[in-house]
């Protein structure tokens, strides 16, 4: 008998503490979370920034790592960093009882993310460091003969693109102008020049949009994730096609707008872990959201139907033909590319790619993309952005209402990453940024002032 009242006594007193320890627990392991991810941010960035770019370690801590998301921007100065430069190897301490954060670096695939919790991938370094110097063939495969020799106007134009005129807090690192694939305007902030490659964030969303044209893959069908073929037949997120993931319009939900996507980018989550788990919250093909999620499935949807070699070889083979030397596609450690975001390149690599698809995805007389292929990048089709830019297929399209010519269209990343073309005055518009916070470049007031240069 004293025993059965005993019992209740004792779950009595101990509520409290039960209540309260799952939330104690929850606040620990947000605050962890946060640290390790921040470590990953610094991790990802020194070990692109010195091995893709050929930047030291206090540069990009006074520009990369400067002005990032609030979250981890007060985390991130005050975690160590150890540089191993001679295996490529980056290691961010943020925990007393767990590993750094590790950043492995390989010639041709860039730096990858280890796994929160492991030790140093074995991916290092194994070959020299990418080309520092120009390439001696002529422009555009090569370096040589480039001798921008810019207006009054338009140096005047490049000029107030580095003085903040087209943002406050803007901090523009270069500019490149093609004018009939000729570059007539050049220049660079302190610390980078033509042949230092920084992160393209969604610029890289574009340029998966080109790699679905070259893989031939007819975007009408279903995109090939096999974990939604399900041998039930009742996943309806088998009906998302190609097209809808490269249209922001799968319809499938994500908890934020943009679908920030922290855990793949720099938590070391890998995109078949996360990207294809999100439901749908509308059927496809009748909302737009803007979404990482759904590039990186388009990516995903490549390796499934071209097989991992042809996968792997795809993005550089396009850079290869466009002689963009100083770009590289990165990839989580179970080598999926990160394909909305993580490429490295540089300002004048872009600007090749700006005149491969002025030119109708041909290069140097060769065809590269279907026929039309850039038309459709390019047209909008279905549901439409809450914003004056139209959307096509993976790139972002101007006109009159953003007082540009009609048939103007732009890739465009976080930071300040913009590659606007102009066709109807054969131009080809590059500035790359690190605008810190909420600072915005205005590309398009700056792409009408070229335009109006003579």
């Amino acid at each position: 008998m004293r025993r059965v009242l005993l019992l209740p006594a004792l779950i009595l007193l101990s509520a409290p503490s039960l209540a309260q320890s799952p939330q104690s627990v929850r606040a620990d392991d947000r605050a962890n979370w946060v640290r390790a991810v921040a470590a990953g941010y610094k991790a990802a960035f020194l070990c692109g920034g010195i091995f893709n770019a050929g930047r030291s370690e206090r540069q990009i801590e006074a520009v990369e790592l400067k002005g990032i998301y609030p979250e981890y921007d007060e985390i991130v100065p005050t975690l160590n960093a150890r540089v191993d430069r001679r295996r490529g190897i980056v290691a961010v301490t943020f925990d007393r009882a767990l590993p750094p954060r590790y950043a492995s670096w390989q010639a041709g695939r860039g730096c990858t993310l280890a796994p929160i919790g492991a030790a140093a991938l074995p991916a290092a370094r194994t070959a020299p460091l990418p080309p520092a110097g120009p390439d001696p063939r002529a422009w555009p495969m090569g370096d040589a003969g480039i001798a921008p020799r810019p207006s009054a106007a338009l140096e005047r134009v490049v000029e107030h693109a580095f003085a903040g005129t087209y943002g406050h807090g803007t901090d523009t690192l270069g500019v490149v102008v093609l004018r009939d694939g000729r570059v007539v305007a050049e220049r660079y902030r302190d610390g980078f020049g033509p042949f230092v490659a920084n992160r393209t964030w969604s610029v890289a969303k574009s340029i998966t949009g080109t790699l679905v044209g070259m893989s031939g893959i007819d975007p009408r069908r279903p995109a090939n994730i096999r974990e939604w073929q399900s041998g039930y037949g009742v996943d309806p997120r088998a009906r998302i096609t190609l097209d809808h993931l490269l249209r922001m319009s799968s319809g499938l939900h994500s908890d934020t707008a943009g679908n920030r996507t922290d855990a793949i980018y720099f938590g070391g989550t890998t995109v078949g872990e996360q990207a294809i788990g999100w439901p749908l919250s509308s059927r496809p093909g009748e909302r737009f959201r803007y979404a990482n999620n759904d590039i990186m499935l388009a990516a995903r949807s490549l390796r499934a139907s071209l097989g991992d070699a042809r996968y792997r070889a795809l993005p550089q083979r396009l850079f290869t033909a466009l002689g963009m030397r100083h770009t590289v596609a990165q990839s989580d450690w179970q080598d999926n590319y990160i394909a909305s975001s993580d490429m490295w390149t540089t300002a004048r690599d872009l600007a090749r790619l700006g005149q491969f698809w002025l030119q109708d995805g041909v290069w140097q007389g060769r065809r590269l993309l279907p026929a039309g292929w850039i038309r459709y990048m390019t047209t909008p089709r279905g549901p439409q952005p809450d914003r004056s830019e139209g959307y096509g297929a993976s790139i972002w399209l101007f006109g009159p209402a953003q007082g540009l010519p009609a048939g103007s269209y732009s890739a465009q990343g976080n930071r300040g990453q913009y590659v606007m073309v102009v066709p109807s005055h054969r131009l080809v518009i590059v500035r790359r940024g690190e605008d810190p916070g909420s600072a915005r470049f205005d590309v398009a007031r700056f792409a009408a002032d070229v335009i109006a240069a003579p």
